[in-house]
């Protein structure tokens, strides 16, 4: 049997799009472990998915916790960690990683793999490493556009010579957008990586009246719903602020991050504490069941970046699963999808007037609403995992038949 590494530079909790290509792989009877990072009472070092699916979680460094700041709750500046005196936090984060990465590597040579997939660039050095001590094919999943993403500023130049020496020495490239793509192909002169877009696996959607019934919510108004990561550029500030101008309406955001106790500032600032509420990162099995239940769902991500700019993420597909109309940002790969299947409203980058406008049509237009929800359930098994899942093993059956790797 045809044994498959996945490595992964989290702890493989909530990773969408890593276990539903795992699972792909397994069901189509490879024997798949997904190498990841253990916290101690957080974790379980090994576990079982399901027949031929397993994890092996690393543990850290003593010296993991100095990696980042940590943040409280209730300051709206960085904690960071007290370190010895006169140690150098930057060569803690270095030494942790290392013997982080070094875990992963031979963990990772112990299973003895036929193929290496190293998920993003924090995890590609390491997955070539394996490769060459192995002689396993390796396989490049780049969930984000590193070079050009929020945060990423710093490692930009690494990121770049990382990539410019590693990419062409994969057997094969995937990404999630088309283009990311074209951009990956341009900027290595490789062949164009495979897309794999960010979509759920397809569930009927029920509505249901779970959100009211968690919150409290006194009145019968509809719910506008933002969910995923709680980060900056992803218009969640414009969203909270312009809440104080939408008719009736509940705004719930689910989701964890950095940004969250910046959000409740804005929220209290403006008094809109009955307006705005917060659910914190809900399991990946229940939240079909929570997007089911709001009546618009927004997506008002910024143009800060090129990541964010070649985006049409995973959030706008859970939305039309779930058979809610959309409010997205007009970017190339988003407005592909809301325009090919009609289900839903497009609103130029970082406007608030433009959003205020859209979010009140759709909460005083209820046919219009019930029209786009249509639309979006005729669309939602053509957008499912289930229906590009064939392009993952398409692509496996093809490195495995080729035995002329490419040299190291």
């Amino acid at each position: 049997m045809t044994k498959v590494a996945m490595i992964v530079w989290n702890e493989f909790v909530n990773d969408a799009r890593v276990l539903k290509e795992a699972q792909t792989l397994a069901t189509s009877n490879y024997d798949v472990k997904v190498f990841a990072l253990h916290t101690p009472g957080k974790t379980l070092q090994n576990e079982v998915i399901q027949e031929k699916l397993s994890v092996r979680r690393i543990a850290r460094s003593p010296l993991w916790r100095w990696r980042k700041p940590t943040y409280n709750a209730h300051a709206r500046e960085p904690v960071q960690k007290k370190v010895p005196e006169q140690v150098d936090v930057s060569i803690l984060r270095l030494i942790a990683r290392t013997w982080t990465h070094l875990g992963l590597l031979v963990n990772i040579i112990s299973f003895r793999p036929d193929v290496i997939h190293a998920h993003d660039v924090n995890t590609l050095p390491t997955a070539w490493l394996a490769k060459l001590l192995t002689g396993a094919k390796l396989v490049y999943d780049a969930h984000e556009i590193s070079t050009s993403r929020e945060g990423y500023a710093q490692f930009k130049k690494t990121v770049a010579l990382v990539e410019k020496y590693l990419i062409p020495r994969a057997a094969a490239v995937i990404t999630t957008t088309d283009t990311r793509a074209k951009y990956l192909a341009r900027l290595y002169k490789v062949s164009r990586p495979l897309t794999l877009q960010n979509r759920p696996r397809f569930v009927e959607s029920v509505k249901s009246r779970i959100l009211h019934e968690q919150l409290g919510l006194a009145e019968e108004w509809p719910i506008v719903l933002y969910q995923g990561g709680i980060q900056s550029g992803r218009g969640l500030e414009k969203l909270v602020r312009c809440a104080k101008q939408f008719e009736p309406c509940y705004v719930v955001l689910i989701g964890g991050g950095r940004l969250t106790q910046k959000l409740f500032d804005i929220r209290e600032s403006l008094e809109l504490q009955s307006v705005v509420h917060f659910i914190p990162t809900v399991a990946l099995s229940e939240l079909p069941r929570y997007t089911a239940a709001a009546d618009i769902a927004v997506q008002p991500i910024e143009n800060t970046c090129f990541n964010h700019f070649s985006t049409d993420s995973n959030k706008l597909f859970e939305y039309i699963i779930a058979g809610v109309p959309s409010i997205a940002t007009n970017f190339p790969e988003i407005r592909k999808v809301i325009n090919e299947h009609q289900v839903g409203v497009l609103i130029p980058d970082n406007d608030d007037a433009a959003l205020v406008e859209a979010v009140n049509k759709l909460l005083g237009d209820r046919n219009l609403r019930t029209s786009l929800s249509k639309n979006a359930k005729l669309a939602a098994k053509a957008l499912s995992w289930e229906s590009q899942e064939n392009l993952l093993i398409g692509l496996y059956q093809n490195i495995l038949s080729n035995r002329q790797d490419k040299v190291a």
